[in-house]
């Protein structure tokens, strides 16, 4: 009897317990429901998953589609396997369930565009990060020192852990747990995660932002190489009776082929040794200032900042660790996707400690005379060849950005099937037309226009960095993830995501003020760099 007794007291606390913990989560649920994080209960989110599925079964169903009208439109429809379930079904192929794979031609063709799609090593993704956070924009950390001190060394630090923080939980929003509990990749790109968001009363709304910030970003960096080649010419050759802006003139002249490009074949080939002649470049300006050490300027390096410039050089760092517009597609080209971590991890560490080093060692030898790009500090006799070097690689990297951008805006106004805003810019032969041409050339020359006009290297580093670096390093991966895995996150990584919104928005904010600030003071008073 007593055993009895025992067993249904216990019984009513247990359900006790189970109600108040089951009203306390419905509330919760129902808080951050009304916030637009995730369903308030169990039917929203299975409607929502349902509904996302359909999404990704569309979309990726669709050259499936293709390839079994072509191979079997001429005999009078498709055929079905066994239960009435048609061939290629992406339900299947997505979440590994289901009949097994058909031998049909279409089934073989596209399993064989599968295996010889080329997979890349954690090394080589390694690399390809590498080349982006570790690329000539270094050049203006020096000058963030110099506003900054130790707390800008304390930022290149922060940003580096950071971006690799973002980077991993935007790749997290790339997945999804199926009904075994297993995590399967059901998008592919920034573009997708953003639709995924606002989705289902926007469903195109966070694809449109993320196209325009990128486009930003990316036609931004082909100012930067044209602005920078203009700075490094004039001054290896002081002397001569040329300007800055005719360099930039004649730099762009020597660009204008990249409105003929059609793919990056013809320049790829010069990314590693661009690479590597900026890494022996980065070498000879350490070696110089390694042998002035007796002369480095500890006294100068202080713990206040200048309220004014300060958030242009945070702009500055985290521009020069941009990286996440590509992840995505890294990540799903990579041999072991589970090694992207571990990847990232080293890339960043090795960023932060080769970056801070560099930006101490050339601000300590010289001080308060530091420029915006700091080779313009190197004595004249070895300026010239080292700004050539640099010039030569910010040609060669021109058209990588130039082409992106380019392939941004085709596919989103002129390749976007019905709903394009303009015809395509391609014949039927493939053929690259009149005006989609001049629009190339137009682009261009607009580039030519900015690096005229604004000549301030840190100035529009910084303000694409607080404008569009923070937006897609900082604030849109920390919002997606909440978004898309608020379910599945710990309070810590609530507080981590929630930490860098506030805090990225801050400094765009900010940095993107005072850097509008700074431009439109050096435009009124001619100030040069």
């Amino acid at each position: 009897m007593a055993t009895l007794i025992r067993g249904k007291i216990s019984n009513k606390l247990s359900n006790a317990a189970t109600s108040v913990s089951n009203k306390s989560q419905a509330k919760v649920s129902g808080m951050f429901a009304r916030m637009g994080f995730q369903a308030a209960t169990d039917e929203e989110a299975l409607g929502f998953a349902a509904c996302d599925d359909l999404d990704y079964d569309h979309r990726q169903g669709l050259q499936m589609d293709i390839l079994k009208t072509e191979e079997v439109g001429g005999e009078g429809g498709g055929e079905m396997v066994g239960d009435g379930t048609a061939e290629g079904d992406s339900h299947y192929q997505r979440d590994g369930t289901g009949p097994p794979p058909s031998s049909s031609k279409d089934a073989g063709i596209c399993n064989e565009l599968a295996q010889d799609k080329p997979k890349i090593t954690a090394w080589e993704a390694g690399w390809n990060v590498t080349n982006a956070i570790q690329g000539m924009f270094v050049l203006g950390l020096p000058y963030a020192i110099l506003h900054g001190g130790y707390l800008g060394l304390f930022l290149i630090i922060f940003a580096a852990v950071v971006c690799c923080y973002t980077g991993k939980i935007l790749i997290a929003c790339l997945y999804e747990e199926n009904e075994d509990g297993e995590l399967v990749r059901v998008r592919d790109s920034y573009v997708d995660i953003a639709n995924a968001c606002c989705a289902p009363r926007f469903p195109s709304l966070g694809g449109h932002v993320v196209n325009v910030a990128q486009i930003i970003e990316l036609v931004m960096t082909c100012i930067l190489y044209v602005v920078v080649s203009g700075n490094l010419m004039y001054n290896s050759f002081p002397h001569m009776p040329v300007s800055q802006k005719s360099w930039a003139i004649i730099a762009t002249a020597a660009l204008l082929p990249c409105a003929f490009l059609k793919n990056l074949k013809a320049v790829s080939k010069f990314s590693l040794l661009c690479t590597l002649a900026h890494f022996v470049i980065n070498v000879l300006v350490i070696a110089y200032c390694l042998s002035r050490a007796r002369d480095w300027a500890w006294d100068k390096v202080k713990f206040y900042i200048d309220v004014k410039k300060f958030p242009i050089s945070i702009g500055i760092i985290v521009f020069s660790y941009t990286s996440q517009i590509f992840l995505p597609s890294l990540e799903g080209n990579m041999q072991k996707p589970s090694e992207f971590h571990c990847m990232m991890n080293w890339t960043h560490i090795a960023a932060c400690i080769l970056k801070g080093l560099f930006a101490l060692v050339a601000y300590l030898t010289w001080a308060d005379a530091t420029k915006e790009v700091i080779t313009d500090n190197l004595p004249s006799t070895i300026r010239a060849v080292v700004n050539l070097f640099l010039v030569s690689k910010a040609l060669l990297s021109y058209p990588l950005p130039f082409f992106a951008a380019v392939e941004v805006l085709e596919k989103s106004l002129f390749q976007d099937g019905g709903r394009a805003f303009f015809p395509d810019c391609y014949g039927g032969d493939g053929r690259l037309k009149s005006w989609g041409l001049t629009l190339r050339c137009s682009l261009v020359v607009f580039t030519l226009l900015m690096a005229i006009y604004v000549p301030h290297f840190a100035l529009l580093m910084g303000l694409t960095g607080s404008l569009t670096g923070a937006g897609l390093c900082f604030l849109l991966p920390s919002l997606f993830h909440l978004k898309l895995q608020w379910r599945n996150l710990l309070w810590h990584q609530v507080f981590f995501d929630v930490a860098i919104f506030v805090i990225g928005g801050i400094c765009s904010i900010s940095g993107f003020i005072h850097s509008m600030e700074g431009l439109i003071e050096a435009y009124k008073y001619n100030l040069q760099d």
